[in-house]
């Protein structure tokens, strides 16, 4: 397996959401990349505490990663703002036992089983063959309910032949209005907030995956004002280098132009992250999958800004 470009992968995701890496897999495929720093940040979920061994074995995750020679930091990244897609806001170095987020995890999972239930059932009404059962399927593997992802719809309706890969898949869903099933999300302010509150830091994932103009508060604004008002709230980061090529974005300039924009726009204001997205969809298939380290930040500047360094704690491995 090639070495990464990036040290350290601040977005990367597992079978706790819509990944299709076990956290198992995850910590391997990091270590055979040379990643330093590994961020677990699965859709709306508390991060695990523990990691399931090949030979049956439980170990603590962070003890078990830091052996591999990794930092990993547990992580959420939560889907916000109902009537705006995309607005996901990564949370790290928190307090996992802090009862707000408990909450807030719960009230998520009660709005996505309603909303992907009924997102599955228009589906069906349509001719897309699927059932519930086939969407927690993954691999071999029976996810719970409570962990369904909307990802996991794409997935199935490519796999059946619907779609060629996931986001064309998600071009279908999002372009038919009858398929737009909103569901509850959080406010992205109020998030900022419960993360700070639980000792975390608050780092705005995939900026220009949001819609050049959107409805905020009302009113149609342009994207920075909405970005602006999250800076003004007291966010602390912003992915800056992002996988902007391999997912669904509506700008077409290269992914390079648009990492330099981030960062001239939040100079001196947050900080600038980074990270893939990581999902291994090389296993369901597809053609060109985001990859570990392919995004994020080298260790040099990861240990420059003092919000992220104060989460690095040295790997013995």
């Amino acid at each position: 397996m090639t070495k990464a470009p990036y040290e350290c992968e601040l977005h990367a995701h597992t079978v706790c959401s819509d990944g299709n890496d076990t956290p198992y897999e995850l910590i391997e495929n990091a270590s055979a990349r040379g990643i330093r720093v590994l961020a677990l940040t699965d859709h709306d979920v508390i991060p695990p505490e523990s990691v399931v061994l090949p030979n049956g074995e439980t170990r603590e995750i962070t003890s078990y990663a830091s052996e591999r020679g990794i930092c990993l930091i547990r992580g959420v990244e939560f889907s916000c703002e109902t009537y705006i897609e995309d607005v996901h806001l990564v949370g790290l170095g928190c307090d996992w036992t802090a009862p707000e987020l408990s909450e807030q995890a719960r009230l998520i999972v009660e709005s996505k089983e309603e909303a992907y239930t009924e997102t599955i059932r228009r589906l069906n009404e349509r001719g897309y063959a699927m059932t519930m059962d086939e969407v927690l399927t993954v691999g071999d593997q029976k996810i719970p309910l409570a962990d369904l992802q909307k990802k996991r719809i794409f997935d199935v309706l490519a796999q059946k032949g619907y779609a060629k890969d996931w986001s064309e898949a998600k071009l279908l869903v999002r372009e038919d209005k009858y398929f737009a099933v909103k569901r509850k999300k959080p406010g992205v302010l109020d998030i900022i907030d419960i993360v700070h509150r639980a000792g975390g830091i608050a780092i705005l994932a995939h900026p220009y995956l949001i819609d050049e103009t959107v409805l905020w508060q009302g009113e149609k604004v342009p994207r920075w004002t909405v970005l602006d008002a999250l800076i003004a709230h007291g966010l602390d980061g912003m992915e800056a280098r992002y996988t902007y090529d391999k997912t669904i974005c509506k700008d077409t300039r290269p992914r390079e132009v648009i990492w330099d924009e981030v960062r001239e726009r939040i100079a001196g204001r947050v900080f600038a992250s980074g990270g893939s997205d990581y999902h291994n969809d090389a296993k369901k298939g597809a053609k060109n999958p985001r990859e570990l380290g392919e995004c994020g930040l080298t260790m040099e500047e990861f240990l420059a800004i003092p919000k992220l360094k104060a989460l690095y704690v040295p790997p013995v491995g």
